[in-house]
């Protein structure tokens, strides 16, 4: 028997915006997103009785769009878009420095062994903490504490100096 109604409803006002960024990060396409989305509450709907403890509903839920999202990929294989146009069609409120320093993140974290990059992006797309990216990727937590650790320093060195280190470099002119 499923859950009351009034407890799925509780999920979806709650993380219904958290999964769309983070579907959206994944997709680059806003109706992709929203499908993914849809689709992540539709088999959460199904599946509700197997959430055994309430306080591991962003987990799971992550999980299952997650998988949705793998699930894409088995169908066909996806339309790539260029960054920029991803990162302008995501959100017009930047002004285009910050959608430059948004697309050299993006570029940085891409280039990162996978090893690196899924828990660094659980941790600051998805907000999940150190206990539950061990939990969802089957790790200790100081396996999980050293990836989040060289995954910066690697980002650190894709990155290269930041624009003030430049400009102190050169005495402060531009």
């Amino acid at each position: 028997m499923k859950r009351a109604h009034p407890f799925f409803e509780k999920l979806v006002k709650a993380y219904a915006s958290d999964l769309y960024r983070v579907a959206f990060w994944l997709a680059k396409d806003k109706q992709v997103a929203e499908d993914l989305v849809q689709e992540t509450f539709a088999r959460a709907w199904k599946a509700i009785d197997n959430l055994q403890d309430e306080k591991a509903a962003k987990a799971w839920l992550m999980t299952i769009l997650r998988r949705e999202n793998a699930r894409r990929f088995e169908k066909k294989t996806p339309e790539w878009l260029e960054i920029e146009e991803a990162l302008v069609a995501e959100d017009s409120r930047y002004e285009p420095v910050e959608q430059l320093a948004q697309q050299q993140l993006y570029r940085a974290i891409m280039k990162l062994e996978d090893e690196f990059k899924e828990p660094l992006v659980m941790q600051i797309i998805w907000g999940f903490s150190g206990d539950e990216i061990a939990a969802e990727l089957d790790l200790k937590l100081a396996t999980v504490n050293t990836r989040l650790f060289r995954a910066r320093q690697q980002l650190k060195k894709i990155m290269g100096d930041s624009p003030k280190e430049q400009r102190q470099g050169q005495g402060g002119r531009l």
